[in-house]
């Protein structure tokens, strides 16, 4: 169940961060809050956010999926 969360909660992490990079949705709040000159360095944070929710996603998802054993196979 663990892992579960574990994938779920790095997909989320995944799109949010694929919506601020693909959209001008953090940009336009930024400038907002008046934060508009750290638009600059996005590429830098928002695309490793990016790269590492996506390794955490397909990590979490391949402890999570069940081993089969051919015990069956070759008794």
């Amino acid at each position: 169940m663990r892992g579960n969360k574990w994938f779920i909660g790095s997909l989320t992490g995944f799109f949010v961060t694929l919506l601020c990079c693909a959209t001008p949705l953090l940009v336009i709040s930024l400038g907002l809050l008046g934060l508009g000159a750290w638009v600059g360095y996005l590429d830098y944070v928002l695309i490793p956010l990016l790269i590492v929710f996506l390794i955490l996603a397909v990590g979490s998802y391949k402890r999570s999926k069940p081993t089969s054993t051919n015990k069956d196979c070759c008794s």
